[in-house]
């Protein structure tokens, strides 16, 4: 990415258009899978909804202990006669019927605070990932698209371009997203366990994130997208971790208008120069320019200072004589 410094527009029959614009910094930013990862949990916990067992699930019935005598266990039994319930064990979380062992409760700790400068580095490494080639696969077999990140001219959806589903679809299938709109498609299953009685009973893939800047493409692109499977957008202004990284795993593939993309230099900044809308926020920088820890290691340089001879070790004259002269020197003296 650092040596791709422009980036093409795609035009309206899915090729380059001619136009190109400035790889915005943000992309340059380290990928991070653990910040990411970290974050991605915590605040997916924060849409969590409550939930507790009933206050007298267990304790509604008429029990009370025999006591000791009667060779039995002093848990509370079941008062009464003539049914199988009389004499069973109550109350107990060992009991058939009974409460569970420390029951939950609506005022657990739900919520998880994540620092603001872990959300936005978590936010940056995402973005870059979606530049990379590697991270966005698998690929379906017959996709085709032009590049990574994937721009396209905001006059192709600005305004009412894509306030019609079929507009919408046609307009995917022309930048090169076709196949992936049906991978996703052909994904749907049903889901196993109880999770399919609770309003949630399919399951499928995640497909393009179209972002846009709400100020030149407008809103009404959400109209025409939001019923396509898999899709979803998102504002420029507002993105979302949760949506850059689903599942906390890195390189979605994510179509960008124009617009948004060039909003990118406004919005975060550089390593350098701090970003016009977060206050106080540069962009984080890698440590090591050279991410590659083995050829680190293994280079001439490194394993030169490693391999050196060491002071105790050395009898050759001349290196001696290199290391410390006036030894030498006492030496030839005496």
């Amino acid at each position: 990415m650092a040596s791709r410094p422009t980036v093409s527009i795609i035009g309206k029959d899915g090729r380059p258009s001619g136009q190109t614009h400035v790889m915005p910094a943000v992309f340059s930013s380290p990928i991070r899978p653990d910040v990411v990862q970290k974050v991605h949990t915590g605040l997916a916990k924060n849409k969590r909804q409550p939930y507790a067992v009933s206050v007298k699930a267990g304790h509604q019935t008429s029990a009370e202990s025999w006591g000791t005598g009667r060779a039995v266990a002093r848990i509370p039994r079941v008062s009464g006669g003539g049914t199988h319930r009389a004499g069973q064990a109550a109350f107990g979380n060992m009991c058939r019927s009974g409460r569970m062992f420390a029951p939950t409760k609506t005022w657990r700790k739900w919520h998880i605070k994540i620092s603001q400068g872990q959300r936005r580095y978590a936010t940056c490494s995402a973005l870059a990932a979606t530049a990379v080639a590697p991270p966005l696969g698998p690929w379906p077999p017959d996709l085709k698209i032009a590049e990574v990140p994937l721009v396209v001219d905001s006059a192709l959806v600005g305004g009412a371009a894509l306030a019609k589903t079929a507009t919408a679809v046609a307009f995917l299938n022309a930048v090169g997203a076709g196949p992936e709109i049906s991978k996703v498609k052909n994904s749907r299953k049903i889901r196993a366990g109880k999770g399919k009685l609770r309003g949630r009973r399919f399951r499928q893939r995640r497909g393009p994130l179209v972002i846009y800047d709400p100020e030149t493409d407008g809103r009404e692109l959400y109209k025409g997208l939001r019923n396509i499977p898999g899709v979803e957008t998102c504002s420029v202004t507002a993105l979302n971790l949760l949506q850059l990284a689903p599942g906390g795993h890195l390189g979605r593939f994510v179509i960008w208008t124009s617009s948004a993309f060039k909003a990118l230099d406004t919005i975060y900044g550089t390593t350098t120069e701090p970003s016009a809308l977060k206050k106080d926020f540069l962009l984080p920088s890698n440590i090591v320019s050279q991410a590659d820890l083995t050829r680190l290691i293994n280079s001439s340089e490194t394993q030169s200072a490693l391999n050196a001879p060491k002071g105790s070790k050395v009898t050759r004259r001349t290196v001696v004589q290199k290391k410390n002269p006036s030894r030498t020197s006492r030496s030839c003296s005496a």
